[in-house]
């Protein structure tokens, strides 16, 4: 399968009234089609910002390192992003390569523009469709993802649509523009358990009906079990462990992602206490030196867990983890 867009040592820090404030560090990873990428971490890890950084989203007080590197593999050729700096230019990573769905479709819609209208506008943006043509396709994607009566629905506002419904309609949005690459920031995280699965095979067939890429972010274990091929954990802006998803929830090897998993809800253990990780995550403002899970970790093993950043280490040839537990650990 060949590459869909590869970021290499992504460092990205606000400028703020208390100086530079690193919200992500030395981010590398890449997605090839086909491919579901979980992301997965508390709030605050950092995973929003870096899916934002993938279409040059975040706030104008950004600052990427020298070192940073996105490079999104067209068919037309290779586009660096970070380089882009005309509107005109990011056309490609906005809804046109790559398209994004939100946690809350709510902000995503103008509530007194109808959810046809706006499909229409961003087809007629991104494509030479006419407007006839465009409302065809719209109807045809709402259709797609499972929205009852689309010639009805596509002259709805949001807020007369289900919270299921709203997620659909946006997902048809983003879809609408055949991105090769989606960015799904906590889609199922407002929806009850039953739409949620609903949801997950829509996106899991997605990727096979368009064969697309998706980079899913969550802090939900479960929900990475059921949809991705690869997870990437991330805590105060740091990829920690990364490797095939079903290996890194079987033999998770980090103590924070062991820590994610254990507070899982047990269904079959009803009596068993959860267990949540101690304390919070860190103000990005009082970034601990060393690994950066010092502050909550049970599994300090010296010195270097407080000053010095742990390597990454390959677990095996495909899962890897940033611990100095497995310093001498690690194969070639």
């Amino acid at each position: 399968m060949s590459n869909l867009i590869t970021v290499q040592n992504l460092t990205l820090k606000f400028r703020t009234d208390e100086g530079l404030i690193t919200a992500v560090e030395d981010v590398s990873f890449r997605l090839r089609k086909g491919e579901v990428i979980g992301l997965v971490g508390e709030s605050g890890s950092g995973k929003s910002v870096t899916a934002k950084a993938l279409m040059h989203l975040n706030a104008k007080n950004a600052v990427y390192s020298p070192e940073s590197k996105i490079i999104l593999h067209t068919d037309e050729g290779d586009v660096d992003v970070l380089s882009l700096r005309k509107a005109k230019d990011m056309k490609v990573v906005r809804g046109g390569a790559i398209s994004m769905i939100f946690q809350e479709p709510m902000a995503s819609f103008a509530p007194a523009i109808s959810i046809g209208k706006q499909m229409v506008e961003q087809l007629m943006l991104h494509s030479d469709m006419s407007k006839e043509q465009a409302r065809k396709h719209s109807i045809e994607m709402l259709d797609r993802v499972g929205i009852s009566d689309p010639h009805k629905r596509v002259d709805q506002f949001a807020f007369e649509l289900s919270g299921g419904m709203r997620q659909r309609a946006m997902i048809a949005m983003a879809l609408s523009t055949k991105p090769k690459l989606l960015i799904a920031d906590e889609p199922t995280t407002a929806l009850d358990v039953t739409i949620q699965a609903q949801v997950i095979d829509l996106m899991k067939n997605l990727v096979t009906e368009f064969d697309m890429g998706i980079i899913f972010i969550t802090h939900d274990l479960g929900v990475v079990a059921q949809t991705a091929d690869y997870v990437s954990v991330m805590y105060l802006g740091r990829l920690i462990e990364k490797g095939p998803v079903r290996e890194v929830i079987r033999d998770p090897r980090h103590p924070y992602t062991q820590g994610l998993i254990a507070a899982l809800p047990k269904l079959d253990d009803l009596e068993n206490p959860l267990l949540p990780i101690p304390g919070d995550i860190p103000s990005p403002l009082e970034r601990p030196p060393g690994c950066v899970f010092n502050t909550r970790c049970s599994k300090i093993v010296g010195d270097a867990c407080m000053s010095v950043l742990p390597p990454d280490i390959k677990v095996n040839p495909v899962h890897r983890v940033a611990c100095h537990i497995y310093k001498d650990e690690g194969v070639a």
